[in-house]
């Protein structure tokens, strides 16, 4: 069984509590009318979390959450609330498989069975892509990273879900890494060795923090010019929307100085023969961007 297929879930931190919160919050609105309206007050029910697709699942904990949480807001919990996960976050599941059951409140299940299937059937899909990629560049000792692309406010469980799909989460925020792009390199007037310069200047200031530095090129002159100057301050190259040939050429011309990354319009067709040029890293903004949700059902009937 390969390392990647289980993930050891994380306790859920303030931030993603308060964003199930408003997503419960949004989503209910004043209340759950229709429910109001058509179901007993006492009534308990069970729901089971059903795959209609193919992949691999991500966001389990999430789902638990979002009842218990949805009970605990309107302060009308069940003494019979169970949960029970069937898999793990990061297992392959087939069309038809179980994941979880959950025992409530009918109005516990009908009013947070779509905020729940959205962070699961989001976070799945996120996990499922992110396993093609990691599968596709086997062997090769290639890194899938993911990006800050994410959904607004949804980076802590995008990056979780890439996690469970055995990828690896690049920088979090801004905070966390230097790196140095296209856009920070033409505000110098497009001069790599003066940004160079400056950076070097600004990790000379003893309060400074220290966190790695990384640097974006679009060309073999430019990355001549970080190999030249760059040494002891740049950890990580990122070559952007280079050629095969040209990959093959940084790599070489590299020989191992710095850690290198592949970036720009990577597809499941083309990252094994990017991943064969011999960079460390892939950085992948579509394992976020352009996710498909995996299609994943709440079947619920009255409980026994």
């Amino acid at each position: 069984m390969p390392p990647y297929e289980s993930i050891m879930r994380h306790p859920l931190s303030d931030i993603e509590r308060q964003r199930i919160r408003i997503a419960l919050v949004e989503d209910g609105g004043r209340e759950d009318v229709t429910t109001l309206a058509t179901v007993g007050e006492e009534a308990e029910g069970v729901g089971t979390f059903i795959a209609k697709a193919n992949g691999i699942i991500a966001g389990i904990g999430i789902a638990e959450h979002c009842f218990s949480l949805y009970e605990t807001i309107h302060g009308r919990s069940s003494p019979t609330f169970e949960f029970v996960e069937i898999v793990d976050d990061g297992e392959s599941v087939q069309t038809g498989d179980m994941l979880a059951s959950v025992r409530a409140r009918m109005h516990t299940l009908l009013a947070a069975e779509r905020v729940a299937l959205n962070f699961l059937q989001r976070m799945s899909g996120i996990a499922t892509l992110t396993r093609a990629f990691v599968n596709a560049v086997e062997g090769t000792g290639a890194i899938i990273l993911d990006t800050r692309k994410t959904a607004p406010l949804l980076r802590p469980f995008d990056r979780y879900a890439v996690r469970a799909g055995g990828g690896t989460n690049h920088r979090y925020s801004l905070s966390d890494m230097v790196l140095v792009k296209d856009n920070h390199i033409a505000a110098n007037g497009g001069d790599i060795g003066l940004v160079i310069a400056k950076l070097i200047e600004f990790f000379a200031t003893p309060d400074c923090a220290v966190v790695p530095v990384e640097i974006e090129v679009t060309s073999l002159e430019q990355f001549d010019d970080v190999l030249r100057l760059g040494l002891g301050i740049i950890d990580r190259v990122m070559f952007d929307n280079f050629t095969l040939e040209m990959l093959r050429d940084a790599v070489r011309m590299n020989n191992g100085v710095f850690e290198t990354e592949a970036s720009g319009g990577v597809t499941l067709e083309t990252v094994r023969a990017i991943a064969e040029t011999g960079v460390n890293f892939i950085s992948v903004g579509a394992l976020t961007h352009s996710v498909r949700a995996l299609d994943i059902s709440l079947e619920i009937e009255p409980a026994p």
